[in-house]
């Protein structure tokens, strides 16, 4: 007991204490403001601008002029995407990811490709920004110290990892700061870029005519619209975190369509700004690479040099500190939307269902640690390499990008006739769709070679792993169907011999006493409950049916959700209570939600042996003909868990076999 009370200890003092699920307050306690939001979903696109105008801008082959035309370029498609999925905000308002879109528009199979894509991209964001973030940290160090530097990542996925588990607003707040201080030191750059530059502007006319001119007669029209076409696809990292808005809506303040569109419109315009006036501040200061420098880093050091040495380096070292820290803040995106997207797919089978659980600080534990534990890996694997990472980086993404637009468009297609304004959204989700697909073409040409395979063959083995687990919990729904032939048996059969009566029998509290744990009117409670009647003839006349509502990813939307969720398992109950009744047995129905079957179901168990002294549980569980780690991985065998907790409690729970 010791040791479980130290556990329990350690457990709250590492990601905190269990939360109240009748707490009133408590979604929106959990929910966050459209700020908040920004700091937690607005990071990972924020953060690109690290190294997205840098690919860009080296990617001119010193063309530089022809940033313009890339800056340009770039706000526009950070406004279309943004514009794009606030369509999909308000077409779904309780979440609309990738996956959820491309199932309900296109089709599930699309739907689990677009999810897969999206989580392998969610693992990798958060590897490559904490490996990113590590980087710009350790190049203010000394060079012994690089030594370190894997060890740091590692620590800093956990680390990362542990917050999760707090909670969604727990792991944001602790960033606002570095937040905030990135936002206004960059935005402080841009602005004194430009107006140190005013009295300049008609010279740098002049020498863009001259480039283009230059450009245009050592490249032609074509080479130069290839050159412009290759520097804005090698900047796609820069529009990679737009997504998370829309696939994390569940964890917006109510009103939750508003909460998301202001959150869409505070990214859109920090991330156009940032990059497009990092691109012309690369261009106004006459940037050019320096080894061991990000570009950021030589555009600081070339803005400061008139200063005073000691506030320029100040000023220099707050900056790329408040960069290195924002990376870790981008790795947020990863564990806030990675676990959302995996427990929408548990949800509907293509993944296992213990994905969709929530831990009693109400998030979902296992993605989660699942998310961690291969951005773990995938940092030991790579041992942090962001040239690497970066190969694997974005193409996933644009996936989920293009087969959300296309679903969009066909959407509005066909609702044409009931939908007003149809050709203004039609024609944004278009040209989304045109801009996505083209930068997806793009990046898996130029990246396939160098890397970019490994992603995509990732992502095939990932959905042949979804399709395998749709099979076999399709194949047990089958087996399953028999069962469900009680249920109308059930309903239709009428007792012989027993008499209507107008009260219920009342209860002999010293009786035998079975008490039935059920999940739902179904066949598998009913052929538990027969089993009971048919092993043991004549010995119980309580019957007692005890069920758990479980809330979980999929019902966790509201106190609302919560309360139909109460309703329908009483509901439930009452119909088993309805059939004992009327074959002349007292019969009586306990009902409960909760997070966990098994912690829930023990804390009632006490309370009705209290009542019924002489009670005996009873549970059902399926048996397959041959078990194997693959369907232990699938089913989570509750009524074992139970039977554990039962006997240290010192109470008698049987198992009956449901053979399938």
């Amino acid at each position: 007991m010791t040791d479980l009370n130290l556990g329990g200890k350690l457990k709250t003092a590492l990601i905190g204490k269990s939360r109240d699920l009748s707490d009133q307050s408590l979604f929106h306690k959990l929910s966050l403001i459209a700020f908040f939001a920004w700091v937690g979903l607005g990071a990972d696109g924020l953060s690109s601008s690290c190294y997205g105008p840098e690919e860009t801008f080296k990617a001119l082959n010193g063309h530089v002029y022809l940033s313009l035309i890339v800056a340009a370029a770039a706000v526009v498609t950070v406004f279309v995407i943004s514009a794009s999925y606030s369509q999909i905000i308000e077409l779904f308002p309780t979440g609309g990811g990738g996956y959820l879109v491309a199932s309900k528009l296109l089709s599930p199979t699309l739907g689990v490709v677009s999810g897969s894509a999206l989580l392998i991209d969610y693992v990798l964001t958060i590897t490559i920004s904490v490996a990113s973030g590590a980087d710009a940290l350790f190049s203010l160090l000394p060079a012994t110290a690089v030594q370190y530097k894997l060890l740091f990542e590692a620590g800093g996925v956990c680390a990362l990892t542990l917050l999760n588990l707090r909670g969604a607003k727990e792991a944001v707040l602790p960033w606002v700061p570095i937040f905030i201080t990135f936002v206004l030191t960059h935005a402080f750059v841009i602005g004194y870029t430009f107006f140190t530059h005013l009295s300049s502007l008609p010279e740098v006319w002049q020498n863009a005519s001259a480039d283009f001119s230059a450009s245009h007669r050592s490249l032609g029209w074509m080479g130069m619209a290839l050159m412009v076409l290759r520097a804005y696809s090698m900047g796609a990292g820069t529009y990679t975190g737009i997504e998370a808005v829309s696939n994390g809506l569940p964890i917006l303040r109510e009103p939750r369509v508003q909460t998301g569109k202001k959150t869409m419109r505070y990214m859109a315009i920090s991330l156009s700004v940032t990059v497009a006036g990092l691109l012309i501040g690369y261009l106004l200061f006459r940037v050019v690479p320096e080894n061991g420098k990000t570009l950021n880093a030589v555009l600081f050091d070339k803005m400061t040099a008139s200063w005073p040495r000691g506030g320029a380096l100040t000023f220099i070292v707050i900056t790329l500190a408040s960069e290195a820290a924002l990376l870790f803040v981008a790795a947020q995106t990863g564990f806030l939307d990675g676990p959302r997207v995996l427990s929408n797919m548990a949800l509907d089978r293509w993944f296992p269902s213990r994905f969709a659980t929530l831990s009693d600080r109400f998030v979902t534990h296992n993605g989660i640690v699942l998310m961690g534990g291969f951005a773990l890996v995938l940092m030991l694997a790579t041992r942090g390499s962001v040239d690497l990472l970066v190969v694997l980086y974005s193409i996933n993404v644009f996936i989920t990008f293009t087969l959300s637009q296309v679903g969009m468009v066909r959407h509005w297609w066909q609702e044409r006739s009931t939908t007003p304004g149809w050709k203004g959204k039609i024609a944004i989700n278009g040209l989304g769709t045109a801009l996505t697909a083209f930068i997806l073409i793009t990046l898996s040409a130029i990246k396939f070679f160098e890397g970019g395979w490994i992603t995509l063959l990732v992502t095939a083995l990932l959905v042949g792993a979804a399709f395998l687990i749709k099979r076999h919990y399709n194949q047990t729904a089958q087996d399953l169907r028999h069962l469900d032939d009680l249920v109308a048996a059930a309903e239709i059969s009428k007792p012989v011999g027993v008499p209507e009566q107008a009260e219920p029998k009342p209860a002999d509290l010293r009786a035998k006493t079975a008490v039935v744990l059920v999940n739902g009117f179904n066949g598998l409670g009913l052929h538990t409950l027969f089993g009971v009647l048919r092993m043991f003839p004549g010995v119980f006349r309580n019957f007692v049916f005890v069920q758990v509502g479980v809330v979980d990813a999929g019902n966790f939307k509201g106190a609302a959700e919560v309360e139909n969720l109460k309703r329908h398992i009483e509901q439930d109950n009452q119909r088993y209570v309805d059939y004992m009744r009327q074959r002349g047995f007292y019969a009586e129905t306990i009902t409960a939600v909760g997070i966990d079957v098994v912690q829930k179901a023990s804390e009632l168990a006490p309370s009705v042996l209290e009542r019924f002294p002489n009670g005996i549980f009873f549970g059902g569980q399926l048996v397959f003909r041959h078990e194997t780690l693959f369907t232990r991985l699938l089913h989570n065998y509750a009524v074992f868990s139970l039977q554990r907790r039962f006997y240290q409690q010192g109470l008698p729970l049987l198992i009956l076999p449901i053979r399938v």
